[in-house]
């Protein structure tokens, strides 16, 4: 199966990952700090600070960090205005600890799962987050992250929102979690994380199509549908338990736009995917 007509752990937990009280406090101005590793928060404006709300995790590009993810007022107030909080997460060093990456980080060094796993729970403790309505987003690195997320959290996200990233090579041959529901947003003219990829120092970014097919037989993902939404390309499979691998092509390059998260997160909304509150 090929998309767009194209040639388509044991837990490795950092020292002092421990969970803080409740009470600390920690917004978008400031960090809100897991063990040694740190993330930044914006609540929506409307919040009463009782009801669960979900929210919208991004994880930030290469060199990047959640104090400069929060300064993007534009994705912080469309977040706000969907109800949801707006969660700016932070790799371990310069960029996420993930396999295959150009730092050449083992494959079983999973600090960025046991990170992720954290920080769900101290979302759900210190925030009262709706942990059934968690987005993962990410651009650039960020979203070869949310990838790998897809890939092995997928139980712990209602949904995944990658934007020019993927797997390094050589990409997974099949993903230990659930099938999960993706929505990929990428650029035909992209140069810095071209749809082919591009070798980086001693590896090679991975080639989404082939990705995107490991992934749709991997989860029993098939048929197609097509649409044109934002000015993208999209085509749509779905899997026998309803879970949709979506593939949208813009003309552009390495880009990121602020409305394909909103547009993300209305398309799993209505298919239902952040029902059944397990706060």
């Amino acid at each position: 199966m090929r998309f767009m007509s194209f040639t388509i752990l044991g837990m490795s937990l950092i020292a002092g990952l421990s969970l803080p009280a409740p009470a600390s406090a920690c917004g978008p101005d400031s960090d809100c700090m897991i063990g040694e590793r740190h993330y930044r928060i914006r609540m929506p404006d409307r919040h009463d600070g009782k009801t669960p709300v979900g929210a919208i995790i991004y994880a930030h590009g290469y060199k990047g960090s959640a104090k400069g993810a929060m300064r993007n007022e534009a994705v912080g107030q469309a977040v706000s205005d969907l109800g949801l909080a707006f969660v700016a997460v932070k790799s371990a060093t310069d960029d996420w600890h993930i396999p295959n990456a150009p730092s050449q980080h083992p494959p079983e060094d999973l600090v960025e799962l046991a990170y992720f796993d954290a920080l769900v729970d101290d979302l759900k403790d210190r925030f009262n987050i709706d942990t059934a309505k968690l987005m993962v987003t990410g651009f650039s690195a960020g979203g070869m992250m949310t990838w790998t997320l897809a890939c092995e959290r997928a139980e712990k996200f209602a949904g995944f929102a990658p934007i020019s990233g993927t797997f390094w090579d050589p990409h997974p041959k099949d993903c230990p979690s659930e099938p999960a529901h993706i929505i990929h947003f990428h650029g035909t003219a992209d140069p810095v994380v071209p749809l082919k990829g591009r070798k980086i120092g001693p590896t090679h970014q991975g080639n989404i199509f082939d990705v995107l097919t490991m992934y749709a037989d991997d989860g029993g993902y098939d048929g197609l549908q097509t649409s044109k939404p934002l000015n993208l390309s999209c085509e749509r499979r779905t899997n026998p338990t309803g879970k949709i691998l979506e593939f949208c092509l813009h003309d552009g390059g390495h880009q990121f736009r602020t409305d394909y998260i909103v547009w993300a997160f209305r398309e799993l909304e209505a298919l239902g995917a952040f029902e059944g509150a397990t706060n």
